[in-house]
């Protein structure tokens, strides 16, 4: 199949992070755990880190970061910062977290799923192929680490094997958002809008839909020349300024127009694989 290499460019950013971006430059933030020392405090219980998960990424980081210069074994902690860090756009990093864990755990489908998750963000599906694999190996009925491999055999330039395993997890999950706006997204990046279009308006009818996936919508709308549908969808979910730009942005690729060098669409991301 051919590609449409414009939209390409823009709809195969894969990185699994929020519509709302992540600061450009974060607080540092310590990831190497150091040996454990009698000094240092207890580990959290399970309330605190039952709450740790429902604050924002920069401070979840730090909170697991901690926890494992208390215990650099914790499974938990690493499994926190593996996400925390991908959240935060910084997937080397998150990487190395979920490689920490597997020394502990090799089977730990978690970290073979943050593993591979983490490749793909940073760009390198191919070596995202081995980690979704094992995990697929593990659980063969999880459609998660089915719809990873999808994703990563993109990156991998290997687009029939791409498009078996998006029908393979659509088999497994048909009811779950990210998958349909991963084989929509799919279908958008290989030119066919008109079949992403029908997947995606599927996936935001379902409960599980959030922001990620009506701006995908938006954007293959947008890409079909209706531009004020788009509009309408982009400014549920972003703030103006990010708002304006993603609109400047369709306004150019509709138009073949020069004004759009240098734009680029905001945050389009695939489900929450």
């Amino acid at each position: 199949m051919c590609r449409m290499p414009a939209l390409a460019a823009t709809v195969l950013t894969l990185a699994a992070t929020p519509v709302f971006a992540a600061p450009t430059s974060p607080t540092p933030v310590s990831t190497t755990p150091a040996p454990a020392s009698p000094l240092l405090r207890a580990k959290a219980g399970a309330v605190q880190r039952a709450e740790a998960k429902r604050i924002d990424p920069l401070a979840r980081a730090a909170f697991w970061a901690r926890e494992l210069e208390i215990d650099p074994r914790d499974v938990e902690a690493g499994l926190g910062l593996a996400v925390s860090l991908r959240q935060l756009g910084r997937f080397p990093e998150a990487y190395d977290a979920a490689g920490q864990v597997l020394v502990i755990q090799p089977d730990n489908i978690d970290a073979l799923l943050e593993s591979a998750r983490a490749q793909i963000g940073r760009g390198q599906g191919f070596y995202a192929i081995d980690p979704a694999r094992r995990a697929q190996t593990l659980a063969p009925r999880d459609w998660r680490p089915v719809a990873l491999l999808a994703v990563a055999y993109e990156q991998a330039d290997r687009d029939d094997e791409a498009l078996a395993a998006h029908r393979l997890a659509l088999t497994l999950a048909p009811s779950e958002p990210a998958v349909l706006t991963n084989l929509a997204m799919f279908h958008a990046g290989h030119g066919d809008l008109v079949q992403a279009e029908q997947l995606l308006r599927r996936a935001v009818a379902l409960p599980g839909a959030d922001a990620r996936v009506r701006q995908n919508l938006a954007l293959v709308v947008g890409l079909q020349g209706r531009l004020a549908e788009a509009e309408q969808l982009v400014r549920q979910d972003l703030p103006p300024e990010q708002a304006a730009n993603n609109i400047a942005w369709l306004k150019a690729a509709t138009a073949k127009a020069p004004t759009g060098e240098g734009r680029s669409w905001s945050a389009v991301t695939r489900g929450g694989t």
